[in-house]
């Protein structure tokens, strides 16, 4: 049975102070995040839903294990989101994915204001993303755990905008927690990575 494990960090956790402090990030991860690992490894014990990676347990479970879908949507999205951030992150976006962007979106800044906007409109808790489908590059809002990949498309970048995601730093203003976000956050590196992109 595969048996899922909370990830490393890939930097310390007072590593994106002051937009994300230590103590946000340590409550978020070593409690939320190690709960959504252990509930889905309990929950697999007593599912008929199978898979090899985590993403096909997460498209198993749609429709089929509402519990276990929840847990391990949330494992997947976190698994990510840690490297979606690196310290002195968001600035330049580099090659091909900047190019996308303005194709997408008309520029970065657009980008920017579409995926803020999203993200603040989300009612009660969930995540935006950057996802690639279809028809190319969009910006998305889904509810709770739930991830692109039950729509199809593939997250390339996301924001957890839970309130476990901000609360202490920022109480209740999602926005100014979004605007940090792509500002001094973002590994775009990564982002150009899952696209396929080689940065130098």
């Amino acid at each position: 049975m595969t048996t899922f494990r909370l990830p490393d960090l890939p930097y310390a956790h007072d590593a994106l102070d002051p937009h994300m402090s230590g103590e946000a990030l340590e409550f978020h991860r070593d409690k939320h995040h190690r709960t959504y690992v252990d509930k889905t490894n309990a929950q697999l014990k007593d599912s008929s839903v199978t898979g090899d990676s985590l993403e096909e347990i997460v498209e198993a479970a749609l429709g089929e294990d509402d519990n276990l879908f929840n847990s391990a949507a949330q494992h997947c999205d976190h698994e990510l989101f840690w490297k979606w951030m690196t310290p002195n992150g968001g600035g330049a976006v580099p090659g091909e994915l900047k190019r996308l962007i303005f194709e997408a979106f008309g520029s970065v800044d657009d980008f920017r204001k579409q995926s803020i906007e999203k993200g603040t409109s989300q009612f009660g808790s969930g995540w935006v993303w950057l996802a690639i489908g279809d028809s190319g590059l969009e910006v998305m809002k889904s509810p709770n755990g739930e991830n692109p990949l039950v729509h199809y498309a593939r997250p390339v970048l996301g924001c957890d905008v839970w309130e476990h995601s901000y609360y202490l730093d920022h109480r209740n203003d999602r926005g100014v927690y979004l605007a940090a976000f792509p500002d001094h956050l973002i590994n775009w590196e990564f982002v150009a990575e899952l696209l396929g992109e080689k940065v130098s």
